[in-house]
C-alpha cells in the first residue's frame, strides 16, 4: 500500500536538507524495526526514558543526557533548567513568573527559534561584545545562550563565551540543532565548557523526526527532566506537552548507535559525488556560476550551488524554485544564504535522484 498515494499526497525530492517542513530525514529499517518492537508492549515510560537517556549520555561521553520531543523542546527545557537552578520553586510557576529571568544572547545570533527560550517566561537580553556582556549581567541573569547554525554568526565563539560566563558563574546553553554531522560536534561544546547542548535527533542522526536530546551537566539535566517528566506531580510542568513516546525513545537510541558506527567519511564522499554530478551537468550554462561547496560551516555537507552572474538572462531564483516545486515529482531546493543563489543539499538525495534534478534544471535553465 502506498500510504501517500492513498492520502493524495505527492512525495518529493528533498534537496533542501533536513528541514522539519519536509519531514526531516529518512529512518533506516533498523530504527523502524526497533520502534515497531517497542510498540508491542507496555512499559514504565519514566523508567524507559531514564534508561534511554543514560544510553545517549554514554554514547556521547556526557555526564548526563535527556531525550526530548525535538530540539525546540530541548531548548525550552534548557531554559526551564537554568531558571530552576536559581530557585527550584519556580518549577511550579513557569511560565508565569513574577520577575522575568534573563538569558543573554549575542545580537548577531538572534534567529527563528530563539523564542523557545522565552516560552518559560525568560527574557532575552542582547549583547554585542564581551564588554557588553559584563555590563548587562544582572541579578536576574540565569544563562548565556549560544547558537551555532548555518548562516548565523559565531559571535564571540563558544570558548570565549564560556570564559566570560564563568566570570559570573553563569551556565552557557547551546542550540546546535543541525550541527551533526560531523561527529566531532557531539563533543565540541561540552568539551568547551557549555553546561547544556541541544541537538535534533531527526536530522543527521536520522532518528525519529520528533526527537531531540540534551547533553550536559547532571545538575542542570536533572532540573530539565523534572520539567518534562511529571506524571506523579500534582501539577503538570512546562514540558508535559512535550512528551516522548516509547517508540521514539528506543528509535533515537538505535539511530544514534548506527550513526556513530557508520563510516561518516564514506557517506560524505557519496554526497560529494552526487553534488559534483549536478555541477558538471550545469557548469556549461552561460550566465551561471555553478560550484561544489563544502565549507562545513554554512553548507550542511557537500552541495551544488548555482550563482547567477550579471549576464544571466533567464528566470529568477524564485521562478526556478516555483517550477521545481510544481513539477512531478516536486523538487525542493535550498534557499541560498550568501546571495540569491540556489543551493542543493545532498543529505536526503536518494540514489539516482541527482540525475532527475540535473535533467529538470537543464530543462528550466536552457531556453
Amino acid at each position: 500500500m502506498d500510504i501517500y498515494k492513498e492520502l493524495n499526497i505527492k512525495t518529493i525530492i528533498n534537496a533542501q536538507s533536513w528541514v522539519t517542513k519536509l519531514g526531516g530525514s529518512i529512518m533506516s529499517t533498523e530504527v523502524l524495526d526497533a520502534m515497531n518492537k517497542a510498540s508491542s508492549a507496555f512499559v514504565n515510560v519514566e523508567e524507559l526514558h531514564e534508561k534511554c537517556s543514560e544510553q545517549i549520555a554514554n554514547l556521547c561521553d556526557s555526564e548526563s543526557a535527556l531525550i526530548t520531543s525535538g530540539c525546540a523542546s530541548a531548548i525550552v527545557l534548557m531554559s526551564a533548567a537554568v531558571i530552576c537552578a536559581k530557585d527550584e520553586s519556580f518549577i511550579d510557576e513557569i511560565p508565569n513568573l513574577a520577575i522575568r529571568p534573563e538569558i543573554l544572547i549575542d545580537s548577531s545570533q538572534r534567529n527563528h527559534y530563539d523564542s523557545t527560550l522565552e516560552m518559560t517566561g525568560a527574557k532575552l537580553i542582547e549583547y554585542k561584545s564581551a564588554d557588553d556582556i559584563r555590563k548587562k549581567v544582572t541579578e536576574e541573569s540565569v544563562a548565556i545562550a549560544f547558537v551555532e547554525a548555518p548562516f548565523i554568526s559565531l559571535g564571540l565563539g563558544i570558548n570565549e563565551t564560556v570564559k566570560i560566563a564563568n566570570e559570573f558563574d553563569l551556565p552557557v546553553i547551546v542550540d546546535a540543532s543541525a550541527r551533526i554531522p560531523p561527529v566531532d560536534n557531539i563533543f565540541k561544546f561540552i568539551n568547551a565548557g557549555a553546561s547544556m547542548v541541544a541537538y535534533s535527533g531527526g536530522k543527521g542522526i536520522r532518528g525519529p523526526q520528533n526527537t531531540g536530546f540534551i547533553l550536559g551537566k547532571k545538575s542542570y539535566l536533572d532540573l530539565a527532566k523534572r520539567n518534562l517528566i511529571c506524571f506523579s506531580d500534582s501539577k503538570a510542568k512546562i514540558g508535559r506537552s512535550m512528551k516522548v513516546s516509547k517508540e521514539c525513545l528506543v528509535g533515537l537510541v538505535v539511530a544514534l548507535r548506527l550513526f556513530l558506527d557508520i563510516d561518516q567519511q564514506e557517506i560524505w564522499v557519496k554526497w560529494e559525488e552526487k553534488a559534483k554530478f549536478i555541477v558538471d551537468e550545469l557548469s556549461h550554462i552561460e550566465g551561471l556560476d555553478v560550484k561544489l561547496e563544502d565549507d562545513r560551516v554554512n553548507r550542511e555537507g557537500p552541495q551544488a550551488v548555482i550563482y547567477f552572474n550579471d549576464n544571466w538572462r533567464g528566470l529568477s531564483s524564485k521562478q526556478i524554485r516555483s517550477i521545481l516545486q510544481s513539477g512531478d515529482p516536486p523538487i525542493y531546493v535550498g534557499l541560498g544564504g550568501y546571495e540569491d543563489e540556489i543551493n542543493l543539499a545532498m543529505t536526503n538525495i536518494q540514489e539516482g535522484q541527482e540525475i532527475i534534478i540535473a535533467e529538470k534544471l537543464k530543462d528550466i535553465l536552457i531556453k
